[in-house]
C-alpha cells in the first residue's frame, strides 16, 4: 500500500502540472489507478564486483566499471522454511515445494523428473502437497524470480561437483546437479515452467530456467529421436499477480511498470556497446528530468520480456508495443531485433569474463545451420570483450552466436 501511495502521489504531481485547470478530472483518473500487482523482483545476490575478466574491490561512483549489479544490489533474497516441505519467498510471497527431491527417496537424480505432459497432469489432477491443493507449475518469470547470480557456470564438460556454485538458494532449497549415472551431464538441470515457445524452427517448446549454468532457454520437450525430454520441476502456489506488468507511457519517453516500480527508458541507445562502455553509458544519461539511470540486472530486464511476443509469433521484439527496438539484421541473415547487456555478471568458477544479456530478438545457435535454438526471450551471457569475428561459427555445444556489442535499455527506481 505505501508504495502504491508513493507513486499515485508522483503521478498526481505530473498530472496537476499538465491538468490544473481541471481539477475533478484529475482526481477521477488518480482513483482509477490500478492496485500494485504484486510484482517485486528479487535481487540477483550479486555481491562481488568485476572488471572485464575477474574480480575487483567494489567500484565506487565516477570508478572504472561502476554501476554494475554489486553497486545497485536490489531487495535481498530472503525466504522462510516452513518446516513442511514448503519455503516461502518473503520479496514476492510465492510458497514454493522446498526439494528436487519429488519421489522422496532421499537422493536427486534423474528418476525425480517427469516429462513435460506428465507434469501438467500432475497439476490437473490436483497435486496436494503440505496440506495445500493449489500449487501450479510456475510461469517463466516466476520460476526466474528464484535465480541467484551468487552463483558459478559450469562448464557441460565438469563431471565432479566439487566446488560449484549453483544459482539457486542451496542451504534453503534441496538442489543437485544432473545424474552422471543416468547418462546425463551435471549441467542438465532445466527446470519446466509453463512460458511456452512458439517457434516456426523447432516444435514444441518451453522456457525453462537451469540452475546448474544460470541460464533461460527455449527446451523441445522432445529429442530428435523422438524420446521425450524429463525436465526438473517445483511447483508454486500464492500471489498469483507475480509477472504481470503495469505498464504505462509516461509521454516524455519513459515507461513506468507499476507493478514492479521500475521506470525506462522507452527507445533504446541504438547501437550494440561493450559491456564497460554500456555501464559508463547509463550513469553518465541524463534523460526526461532524471539523472539517475542505470543499467538494469538481469532479473530487472527479464522483467519486461513479453513472452506472448517474438519474431516468430508477432513480428515484432519479445516486448510490449509501448517501447521501441531498434532493428538489426542477424548471423542467419533475418531482421530481427537485439540482445540487451544487464548489470549482471555471468561469473564461472574462473572468470568474470561473461555477462549476462537477454535477447528480446531471436536467440541463436549454429546448428543444421543457424537457427533460434533458444528463443526470444532467453537469457545468456557474452564476452565482455573480444572480437565476434573470432565465434562467426558460434560457440559451445549448439553453437551459439556471440556478439559482445550488445545494446542498452536504461532504468530508474520510481521513488
Amino acid at each position: 500500500m505505501k508504495t502504491r501511495i508513493i507513486i499515485a502521489i508522483m503521478l498526481s504531481v505530473s498530472f496537476l502540472g499538465a491538468c490544473q485547470e481541471n481539477e475533478p478530472e484529475v482526481v477521477a483518473q488518480l482513483n482509477q489507478l490500478p492496485d500494485i500487482s504484486g510484482y517485486p523482483i528479487v535481487g540477483t545476490n550479486q555481491s562481488t564486483s568485476f572488471d572485464n575478466f575477474s574480480t575487483i574491490d567494489k567500484p565506487g561512483p565516477g570508478e572504472l566499471f561502476y554501476g554494475q549489479n554489486s553497486n545497485y544490489p536490489g531487495n535481498s533474497p530472503a525466504y522462510t522454511d516452513n518446516g513442511d516441505g514448503t519455503v516461502t519467498d518473503n520479496i514476492t510471497g510465492l510458497m514454493w515445494q522446498q526439494s528436487f527431491d519429488h519421489n522422496k527417496d532421499g537422493s536427486i537424480d534423474y528418476s525425480d523428473k517427469l516429462t513435460y505432459e506428465e507434469i501438467l497432469d500432475l497439476v490437473d489432477e490436483g497435486a496436494s502437497f503440505a496440506g495445500y491443493d493449489d500449487w501450479r507449475l510456475p510461469s517463466i518469470k516466476e520460476m526466474y524470480s528464484l535465480i541467484l547470480f551468487s552463483g558459478r557456470d559450469i562448464s557441460p564438460q565438469s563431471t565432479s561437483t566439487g566446488n560449484l556454485v549453483p544459482f539457486i538458494d542451496n542451504a534453503t532449497f534441496a538442489f543437485d546437479y544432473g545424474d552422471l549415472n543416468a547418462g546425463e551431464r551435471l549441467i542438465d538441470m532445466q527446470c519446466a515452467t509453463t512460458t511456452v515457445y512458439d517457434s516456426d524452427e523447432v516444435n514444441y517448446m518451453l522456457f525453462g530456467v537451469n540452475f546448474a549454468d544460470g541460464r533461460i532457454k527455449a527446451y523441445g520437450t522432445e529429442f530428435p529421436g523422438g524420446d521425450k525430454k524429463a525436465f526438473n520441476y517445483l511447483l508454486v502456489r500464492g500471489n498469483t499477480s507475480y509477472g504481470k506488468n503495469q505498464f504505462q507511457d509516461n509521454g516524455d519517453g519513459t515507461i513506468s511498470d507499476l507493478a514492479t516500480g521500475l521506470m525506462w527508458q522507452q527507445n533504446d541507445n541504438g547501437e550494440g556497446i561493450l559491456w564497460q562502455d554500456a555501464l559508463t553509458y547509463a550513469e553518465g544519461t541524463d534523460f526526461a528530468g532524471y539523472s539517475d539511470w542505470r543499467l538494469p540486472d538481469a532479473k530487472e530486464l527479464q522483467s519486461i520480456v513479453d513472452y506472448e511476443r517474438s519474431p516468430a509469433a508477432t513480428g515484432s521484439a519479445a516486448i510490449n508495443p509501448m517501447f521501441s527496438c531498434s532493428e538489426i539484421v542477424n548471423e542467419a541473415g533475418q531482421d530481427d531485433f537485439p540482445w540487451y547487456w544487464s548489470s549482471t555478471t555471468h561469473a564461472s568458477q574462473l572468470s568474470g569474463s561473461a555477462a549476462a544479456y537477454v535477447a528480446f530478438g531471436r536467440s541463436l545457435g549454429n546448428m543444421w545451420g543457424w537457427i533460434d535454438i533458444h528463443g526470444a526471450g532467453s537469457q545468456r551471457s557474452d564476452p565482455k570483450v573480444g572480437n565476434p569475428e573470432e565465434y562467426a561459427n558460434g560457440r559451445g555445444p549448439q553453437g551459439d552466436a556471440i556478439r559482445i556489442y550488445n545494446y542498452v535499455r536504461l532504468v530508474r527506481n520510481i521513488k
